[in-house]
């Protein structure tokens, strides 16, 4: 289905203070810090029974491989892990915007440190049955702590609650629950269908939201290997990430905690992972970590970093805030070096300069989200298509007055083709009078998604993956 015109002047309009939400091993420093490094971040608005909330996962620790044992992957202990959400003017932009965060601390626990095994062998050994059990023997916790703006002190959300991150999927004789005759349990319509893992960590907090953290399947698909290999799309494309699992942070947020009284019912989504100033090393293998807080790494849009920002801005890009990406970075989505790229390997005339649709789409770094409408459709609905509205997916929008895009760049649901939208946007732009759609060829994720919290896929299993 093509996009009306209508629609496109929506998503055009739309573009014009938005951004998109995905990107793997993008810079150079923080592809040595795995458990650092975000992979992607998606942002939607659905339904918690009757309150409609803003559904939020971030992801990080690229392409683990989930036979990489025997002590598997795991949220980084020393990381301070932060979900952003800046608040937009009265003017609709986010020029030094409001935020709220908020953060997440991660701590170990071992029942046996005298044996190799991080999970079958704790107090007993056998096959885990609930997380925390005798024979789960490394179990992760962590705290959720809220903070506005730039202050220090915040409120602890868990309100005296233990918070467990679930094992990891070993495989079906280690971590059973999650599997059902043998097969990774896919495509759950209700709490009830999840994982018993999953299910029994989730938590509500004292603001309303609940939270969910633990190991996911890699909902994020595209061909990556052919495009990086000068754009040489194949038919049909290959799923660079199939088989991989990442580990995903995950919250409902009631739209009411965010958006207040007259407040433009406009966010603006973001994560980011802080590191302390100095680490002291000794002998013994411990380490020690003092002085304030340092951003390593942030993440809104897919692509930006990774594809369109120059190596020299890279690190920089990491550590740097979206309040900067106007002044600083603005100049890597006006000339599109993507394009230029495309251009030369196809033989297209795909513009590359006073690309201002692109400025719209990637400055700043923030995944747009517009609260005012109603639960978007989800991949696997009727409703639901993977190119947004490139593919005539859209929602009604009591704010703007429009019809507007229901995924991507209207934040984004997983399973939106965010490589295809991309792609067709730098064809297509900056008049969007002719849509020239660009694929990948690589159309679906290699998983079914949930369609419940926490949506993302189970994890792969180290002896049932396509890896092994």
């Amino acid at each position: 289905m093509v996009a009306s015109k209508q629609t496109l002047s929506a998503f055009i309009i739309l573009c014009a203070a938005s951004v998109l939400a995905s990107s793997h091993n993008d810079a150079p420093l923080i592809q040595q810090d795995p458990v650092a490094n975000f992979t992607d971040v998606y942002a939607f608005i659905g339904m918690n029974g009757s309150t409609k909330v803003l559904n939020v996962m971030v992801a990080v620790n690229p392409l683990e491989d989930p036979g990489n044992g025997v002590n598997y992957y795991r949220f980084g202990e020393d990381v301070l892990y932060s979900i952003r959400i800046a608040k937009a003017n009265s003017n609709g932009t986010f020029s030094g915007a409001r935020a709220i965060n908020y953060n997440f601390r991660f701590s170990p626990s071992y029942k046996n440190l005298n044996t190799i095994l991080s999970y079958g062998l704790g107090t007993e050994a056998g096959a885990i049955n609930n997380t925390g059990d005798a024979r789960q023997n490394y179990v992760q916790s962590y705290t959720v702590t809220k903070t506005l703006g730039n202050a220090n002190n915040g409120e602890n959300l868990g309100q005296g609650q233990t918070l467990w991150v679930p094992p990891v999927n070993v495989g079906p004789r280690t971590t059973p629950g999650y599997y059902s005759n043998g097969v990774e349990i896919q495509g759950a319509m209700t709490n009830a269908e999840l994982d018993v893992y999953t299910r029994e960590t989730i938590y509500d907090l004292s603001d309303g939201s609940r939270v969910w953290c633990g190991q996911r399947e890699d909902g994020f698909y595209a061909d990556v290997p052919a495009i990086f290999d000068l754009i040489g799309i194949r038919e049909p494309g290959k799923d660079g990430f199939s088989g991989y699992n990442v580990h995903t942070i995950a919250m409902q947020i009631p739209v009411d905690e965010i958006v207040k009284g007259n407040d433009v019912p406009i966010v603006g989504v973001y994560a980011s992972s802080s590191r302390r100033k100095v680490r002291v090393l000794s002998a013994a293998g411990d380490s020690v970590q003092v002085g304030p807080w340092v951003q390593v790494s942030r993440l809104g849009n897919p692509l930006f970093n990774e594809a369109l920002v120059a190596l020299k801005d890279k690190d920089r890009y990491s550590r740097s805030d979206p309040t900067q990406d106007v002044a600083v970075f603005r100049p890597y989505a006006i000339t599109s070096e993507l394009a230029f790229l495309i251009n030369t390997v196809l033989g297209t005339n795909f513009q590359v300069t006073d690309r201002t649709d692109l400025v719209g789409i990637f400055i700043p770094d923030l995944l747009k989200v517009d609260t005012s409408t109603e639960p978007v459709p989800l991949a696997g609905q009727a409703d639901f298509n993977r190119l947004s509205v490139f593919g005539g997916d859209t929602t009604f929008s009591p704010y703007q007055n429009m019809e507007i895009a229901s995924g991507w760049p209207n934040g984004r649901r997983f399973g939106d083709d965010v490589v295809d939208i991309a792609l067709t946007a730098i064809a297509s732009g900056p008049s969007y009078t002719k849509i020239t759609p660009v694929s990948d060829n690589m159309n679906a994720n290699d998983s079914v998604y949930h369609l419940t919290f926490p949506y993302s896929g189970t994890p792969w299993g180290g002896t049932t993956t396509s890896l092994h």
